[in-house]
Order: structure tokens, then C-alpha cells, then sequence
């Protein structure tokens, strides 16, 4: 058996303020720095749990909750990968729009779709030029993303790197975002394009999941 851990990071000032976030990168609140000390210490009483590899995405509100949390499991000294492929979704020409006035500007049900439903995309944005993202090809990178072309940038990292470390019995911690994680959740736990409209991930309440030598589920439990 091998555990995977989940966690989302901790309330960022975006999640305070009610806007949409997606690849902005924002800081977390006071609230969100305890939450993540809170999430540290549940993943520290994790039975037998001992990941050799962190992983998070290159926005500051993930890497500062896996260092926390790193901080109070004595994870320090594990190697941790920083990728854009673990970014939250993005949210295209949302991205920093006020949720509520977003409602009044599209309309409660075009919200309901481009926020939960699996294939539906947002307004694109404008290309990004973050210097973080000198590395990447540009013609890769998202304007606008649905939650399903989420999962099929986050698959390959996740296989390649994660996956791979877990089938040699390498217990493993994913620090990222509420879109990201649902979008590996999905395809972990087989959940339909219908379901997944329901699927929250809370703020720093760890998920974790003991797999067995396939990658199957045999246990899940979140951490609150």
C-alpha cells in the first residue's frame, strides 16, 4: 500500500475578497497561513506516512502552504517541484472579477457552466508574460481553460512524476488549487462529467488516499 496526499492551499486574500483567481498569483491571508499550519499538523498525524517528493504549482499561494506545511511534518529536506502543470485552472478574462459581479454581468446559469461544468470555457484573457513562465512555450499555455483542458495539462505531470513515484511504493504530497485537484480527483475516483459539478475542495483540508499496487483506491479519508 502507498498514500497519496492532497492538499489545497490555505484562504488566499483572493478567496477573502470573492474574486476569481485562477492564474493571478495572490498571497495568503493570516487565515490561510494558519490553515496551513492546521493542515501540517493533520498530515503529521497520517499513520506511516512518509512522502519522499512534494509538488506544487509556481503560484505563491501553493508553494507558501507546501512550505508551511513541509515546516510542521519535518518535510523540509524533501526535494519539492514547482510546475505550471499543477496551476490552478485559468479563468481567462474572469480572472480578478468580483463572483458576484460577475453573476450580474453573464448571468447566474453562464456562470454555473464556465465555473462547474467540465467542458465549458471562460472568456480568454490575455497572454500571459510572467516572467515564471519564460520556460514554457507560449503556444502551450492557456488564455482561458475548462476544467477538462485543466486534466489534460495536469495527466502528464501526474503520471510522469507522480504516479510513477507511487507504483515503487513511494508515499507522495501534492500542494495545489480547488480546480486542479478536482480535475485529478476526477479521474482518480472515476466521478462522471455530471458529478463533478458537485465536488468541493475546501481550503487546507487534506485528502488522503491509500492506493493500492495499481493505483487503485482502497482508502480515503479528508482531514478536517
Amino acid at each position: 500500500m502507498v498514500k497519496l496526499v492532497l492538499v489545497r492551499h490555505g484562504e488566499s486574500t483572493a478567496n477573502s475578497a470573492n474574486v476569481y483567481t485562477g492564474w493571478n498569483d495572490v498571497p495568503l491571508t493570516s487565515k490561510g497561513r494558519a490553515q496551513a499550519r492546521y493542515a501540517g499538523e493533520l498530515i503529521r498525524q497520517i499513520p506511516d506516512f512518509a512522502p519522499t517528493h512534494i509538488h506544487t504549482s509556481i503560484l505563491s499561494r501553493a508553494i507558501v502552504t507546501a512550505d508551511i506545511v513541509a515546516d510542521v511534518c519535518h518535510f523540509l529536506y524533501l526535494p519539492i517541484t514547482k510546475t505550471w502543470r499543477l496551476n490552478e485552472r485559468h479563468y481567462g478574462k474572469l480572472r480578478g472579477t468580483n463572483k458576484d459581479l460577475s453573476r450580474q454581468i453573464y448571468g447566474r446559469q453562464q456562470i454555473l457552466k464556465w465555473r462547474r461544468g467540465f467542458y465549458s470555457i471562460p472568456p480568454a484573457g490575455k497572454q500571459i508574460t510572467d516572467r515564471r513562465y519564460a520556460n514554457c512555450d507560449l503556444q502551450r499555455l492557456p488564455l482561458a481553460e475548462s476544467l477538462y483542458q485543466t486534466q489534460q495539462r495536469l495527466l502528464p505531470y501526474y503520471y510522469n512524476e507522480v504516479a510513477s513515484r507511487l507504483r515503487k511504493g513511494e508515499d507522495q504530497l501534492i500542494v495545489a488549487h480547488g480546480s486542479s485537484l478536482r480535475a485529478l480527483i476526477k479521474k482518480m475516483e472515476g466521478i462522471n462529467d455530471q458529478d463533478i459539478v458537485h465536488l468541493e475542495v475546501a481550503n487546507a483540508e487534506p485528502i488522503s488516499y491509500t492506493l493500492d499496487t495499481h493505483l487503485q483506491i482502497v482508502d480515503k479519508k479528508i482531514l478536517s
